[in-house]
């Protein structure tokens, strides 16, 4: 259409979708490390960031020999045709980890060209490490539960977890990778593909098993007891299977290295208990005491926090289509996190690598929790205490205190949550409220 004078107007040009997003995620820039939508977009960047970090970390900073020499030493004795597990051991002590640890190490150790090669070990477990930060950050951004920039805590911040991977070179970092890949599985509803990879994350350090309770009543919850037996009897057979070379060797001895429970630890290691004297700590009635603490602790959580209300726990082991209330979808993280948890809070003894065992889980913890006015500031300064008592070396009768004083709060916080009814309610709700918006 001709204009005034005979000029032709020039129609406007509509943005880019593509532009329209910058120019939204500009406008939203003090948003971006509050608002969950950008998790992806935020995690990407610290993933990135991380490979530079550990490529400078294997390269700047020194490696510490701790257990690297010993766990060759031990995986070099079944090469060398020993399968008696009494008879095998490294510099530290004999060999107390189940069969997935010795296969596993026992591929390093011929990649590392008999454990000599240092360096690539390193790379190795830094590739670990991107992994585990890759599954964790999965978990993240399917739950959308903690805000985005607090994931610079769970990443670049934390140099005690560097260390754990790719100084010390730890099995504790294996067993979790694969933990974290199992909870993926399980979140997609793989159940028995998650079950499998959890049991081969238990053969390689038994520590997993603190998320058993949580994965048992997940099973129930999902399945019924007549369909979990299945599911358990795979995670046995697995063990079985991985073991069987030093189970026909000697069985008794796999069985009481491999898995003993009742393994004393040396007070001088130890993190969360140095405020106590050494005689408490060695005193079997403390550990009967820490164990039935742990115990109850998980029942009152079972029954009152994990349980929907106004269900009988023994509709658990009904199949789903015949319960009297419907069967709902679990808060699978939350369970399992809060499972591993509670078994870290009363744990006999707390090393420097078992940090690993719960860190990345810490976020997703504090910002599950039914405290609301426990803010952000509050919520970061626990987590800034946590990692300041596992960065105390030797730790001290404060560094314990406070990271006991840390979990108990955690703890609480947890308890205080609305029931996972409710919360799942809530979220149905807050969807449907959403949805009518759109």
């Amino acid at each position: 259409m001709a204009g005034v004078g005979g000029v032709r107007r020039k129609s406007p040009v509509s943005p880019s979708p593509l532009w329209g997003k910058l120019h939204t995620l500009w406008q939203d820039k003090h948003l971006l490390l509050f608002k969950t939508e950008y998790t992806l977009l935020v995690v990407s960047v610290l993933w990135f960031l991380e490979i530079g970090i550990n490529v400078w970390v294997i390269q700047k900073v020194a490696y510490t020999e701790i257990d690297w020499k010993a766990y060759m030493d031990e995986v070099e004795g079944v090469i060398n045709g020993t399968y008696d597990y009494t008879q095998l051991k490294g510099d530290t002590g004999p060999l107390v980890y189940p069969a997935g640890f010795v296969y596993i190490f026992t591929a390093l150790y011929y990649i590392t060209g008999h454990g000599v090669n240092i360096r690539l070990g390193q790379y190795i477990f830094a590739f670990f490490y991107l992994v585990t930060l890759l599954l964790v950050f999965r978990i993240y951004y399917r739950t959308k539960k903690v805000p985005p920039y607090v994931f610079f805590f769970v990443c670049c911040a934390s140099y005690r977890i560097h260390s754990i991977f790719v100084l010390r070179l730890f099995n504790d970092p294996v067993a979790m990778m694969l933990l974290f890949a199992a909870v993926n599985l399980f979140i997609d509803g793989y159940w028995t593909l998650g079950c499998g990879l959890y049991s081969l994350a238990v053969s390689v350090k038994m520590n997993v098993l603190l998320f058993a309770p949580g994965l048992l009543f997940l099973l129930l919850s999902e399945f019924g007891l007549m369909k979990t037996i299945p599911k358990l009897s795979l995670c046995a057979g697995i063990q079985v299977v991985l073991g069987l070379p030093f189970l026909l060797e000697n069985p008794v001895g796999y069985m009481s290295r491999a898995f003993d429970l009742g393994r004393q630890f040396m007070f001088k290691w130890t993190v969360n208990w140095r405020f106590l004297p050494e005689w408490l700590f060695l005193n079997r009635y403390f550990h009967l005491l820490l164990l039935a603490a742990h115990l109850l602790t998980l029942l009152l959580f079972a029954f009152r926090r994990w349980k929907r209300p106004g269900e009988s726990i023994f509709e658990l082991l009904k199949e789903p289509g015949k319960r009297k209330i419907p069967a709902q979808k679990s808060t699978i993280v939350l369970i399992l996190f809060t499972s591993n948890f509670i078994g870290m809070c009363f744990s006999r003894s707390l090393h420097y690598q078992f940090y690993v065992w719960y860190f990345h889980s810490l976020p997703y913890l504090l910002w599950s929790g039914g405290v609301k006015k426990l803010a952000h500031l509050l919520r970061v300064l626990i987590l800034g205490l946590i990692e300041l008592s596992w960065n105390t070396y030797p730790s001290t009768n404060s560094s314990s205190a406070a990271l006991h004083v840390c979990h108990l709060i955690i703890l609480l916080c947890l308890w205080l949550a609305p029931p996972l009814l409710s919360a799942a309610a809530e979220t149905q709700e807050q969807k449907a409220v959403k949805d009518k918006r759109h």
